[in-house]
């Protein structure tokens, strides 16, 4: 009697284990069957006609730089400028020692009184034609002499510009390097070097927009002025010189600039930009695109940052529909579950 009851019993305990299995085993085909399709959002990816346009940066230069020497190592009297300060073409910027001046022109003040005595001598007869023409090429030669040695020792601004370098003080020997630096500042220029497949998409008289770190809330205007013939081995690109109207005097040598060429429109497709997803350990983007309930990984190459969305240069089509959420889950090629 004792044997039935417990082979009874047994019976009831494993009734109860393989019940509990069987609905342990259905629990995990339902949780397999519910993560076999993710579910996902999808967004449609349509074409539009964007701006092509990209920025360079660069530092401002001076469209003429002059450095100012003497053409002898004379002391330096006075320097009537400083660096930042404003000079006139023409006007007078160095003064240097003037001492071999002042005797140069007692001496002529001496040959001409013998000049003019001999100029006398000679139309009453009292000397030789020969001693008339000897005065007057001794006064030639000092007049001449006291002409260099004034441009030797005043000199003057080649140019209208600023002044961007000073490497000496009142009193210093000149020992070689340019007394001021002048360089023009109107107008200005910016060197970018642009890629080999927009080079035929430049010209001169291409309008280009400037922006300055100097002048945050302010847009500047330059022109393309020379699209330089010649790429460079190592990088590829051709240099391209903009120049800049500087009437106003705002933008100096020196300054960091942006440049933004606009290339012209072409039409791209423009999706979400939560459809682009960043491969893990690399650099590249992928955005997975929805077709009879399957996904595809697709390798994807970007444009430009358009609001919320971003423009696709190669790797979606237009009218394709992307995902746009739950690809945490995703794979190339796995069935999905689309939801609003």
């Amino acid at each position: 009697m004792k044997t039935k009851t417990f082979q009874a019993a047994w019976m009831v305990v494993a009734a109860i284990v393989i019940a509990s299995c069987s609905s342990s085993s259905d629990d995990k085909n339902a949780a397999t069957q519910a993560e076999a399709k993710p579910q996902v959002k999808i967004a449609l990816a349509t074409s539009a006609s964007i701006p092509q346009t990209e920025t360079f940066t660069a530092t401002v230069e001076s469209d003429v730089k002059n450095n100012i020497a003497p053409n002898a190592p004379l002391r330096i009297e006075r320097i009537y400028f400083d660096v930042g300060d404003y000079v006139r073409k023409g006007q007078v910027v160095v003064q240097l020692d003037a001492s071999n001046l002042r005797q140069l022109k007692l001496q002529i003040e001496n040959q001409k009184v013998e000049f003019n005595r001999t100029s006398a001598l000679y139309e009453v007869g009292g000397a030789s034609k020969a001693e008339y023409d000897n005065m007057k090429m001794q006064l030639d030669v000092l007049q001449t002499q006291y002409r260099q040695l004034v441009q030797n020792t005043q000199l003057v601004a080649p140019i209208s510009g600023v002044i961007t370098a000073r490497n000496y003080d009142d009193g210093d020997m000149y020992g070689g390097q340019p007394v001021l630096t002048i360089e023009q500042t109107n107008p200005v220029t910016l060197i970018i070097n642009i890629s080999e497949t927009n080079y035929s998409l430049m010209h001169n008289g291409m309008p280009v927009d400037i922006s300055l770190d100097a002048y945050p809330d302010e847009m500047f205007t330059g022109t393309v002025t020379t699209v330089y013939p010649t790429v460079s081995p190592t990088t590829h690109t051709f240099p391209v010189e903009i120049t800049i109207n500087n009437s106003a005097q705002k933008v100096r040598p020196g300054m960091f600039a942006r440049a933004t060429v606009n290339f012209g429109d072409k039409r791209h497709v423009l999706v979400p930009d939560a459809a682009v997803v960043k491969q893990i350990g690399a650099g590249d983007r992928y955005v997975y695109v929805y077709k009879d309930g399957k996904v595809s990984y697709n390798k994807v190459e970007l444009g430009r940052q358009l609001d919320d969305k971003v423009e696709i240069i190669s790797g979606v089509n237009d009218g394709d529909q992307v995902v746009i959420a739950g690809q945490t889950k995703l794979a190339n090629g796995r069935e999905v579950e689309v939801v609003k």
